[in-house]
């Protein structure tokens, strides 16, 4: 799939999470005011922090899909990440605001009056919130965005949270008001756990950790399947935004012309960028046997890099 259509789709999630967190705050709203009802109030106004999130993930969101250019050489990986880390510290602000609302609830009491215009209220706040969250899964599946990502998150809690409300509002019908803070209360921690969720694998991104054990084993292979290679040293995987920046050490016969070396050089970056998960690569090629700095026990070969595992 291109990246247009990528950048369509993406565009499409964000706009549809937009949408459907303004029509929920309407509905819930509305419905919460004319009844009294803090429970849906307090859902609505959850659903304005996911709309603030949505607008932002459209707004930032998209720049992921630019160029890079004379400012950002590398392109705008980092800015997905940022974008998400908004997301998961907006969930975490507006849960303990729930869980808050909640507690003040269950101390001072509550005076709210039953309708059936509340549980229809909620009914289509949940039956919007799965078909966002849904739609939204089903884009992210080929763009694997992780604000996007963030943004289905939202979503599901935003279903988790309908579902307090629904419980309170079921409390109000038959006459037991306490169950709506104490379900609230419930599912704020919810909320909460999953906005750190969020955050805590965002801030790996954005501070460059190293990439996880699998994808270094895969892009040590693809150097070595090339036939010209005797060995690969000082391999160096991190996160650049949401993709890997690879930075790599080759060993190659010392006898090749220079424009060799330089074929072979272009062929492994050309191997080791074409893995989903890389962005960009950085290979240079040593002259086999040379005995570089590079050996040393603090920056040399691990075991199983080494092509001469009895070599110091």
């Amino acid at each position: 799939m291109s990246e247009a259509v990528d950048r369509r789709r993406f565009a499409r999630a964000a706009w549809v999470n937009v949408l459907g967190n303004a029509a929920k705050i309407v509905v819930e709203g509305i419905a919460g005011l004319a009844f009294g009802s803090v429970a849906l109030l307090a859902d609505a106004a959850h659903s304005v922090g996911d709309l603030v999130a949505s607008v932002v993930v459209l707004v930032w969101g998209d720049t992921r899909f630019q160029d890079p250019d004379d400012t950002h050489p590398h392109g705008h990986a980092r800015i997905e990440p940022l974008t998400a880390l908004f997301v998961g510290a907006t969930i975490v602000v507006l849960g303990g605001s729930l869980l808050l609302e909640s507690a003040q609830g269950l101390l001072e009491g509550e005076s709210a009056t039953f309708s059936y215009v509340l549980l229809g209220a909620l009914t289509f706040a949940m039956v919007l919130m799965y078909a966002t969250y849904r739609y939204t899964e089903r884009v992210n599946a080929t763009i694997d965005s992780t604000a996007l990502a963030a943004l289905a998150a939202d979503c599901r809690n935003d279903i988790y949270t309908t579902i307090a409300a629904f419980v309170g509002i079921f409390g109000l019908m038959i006459g037991y008001e306490p169950l709506d803070p104490i379900a609230g209360g419930l599912v704020s921690f919810l909320v909460v756990y999953q906005g750190v969720s969020i955050a805590r694998e965002n801030v790996g991104y954005l501070a460059g950790a190293a990439a996880p054990a699998d994808h270094r084993a895969e892009i040590t292979d693809r150097l070595r399947e090339h036939p010209a290679v005797e060995g690969v040293h000082d391999l160096v995987v991190y996160y650049d935004g949401t993709v890997l920046e690879v930075e790599a050490h080759v060993e190659v016969d010392g006898g090749l012309t220079l424009r060799e070396a330089h074929e072979i050089e272009t062929d492994l970056v050309e191997r080791v960028r074409a893995l989903e998960a890389v962005g960009d690569t950085h290979i240079h090629l040593d002259p086999s046997g040379m005995g570089e700095w590079k050996d040393a026990t603090d920056g040399g070969w691990t075991a199983e890099e080494s092509p001469h595992p009895g070599r110091s």
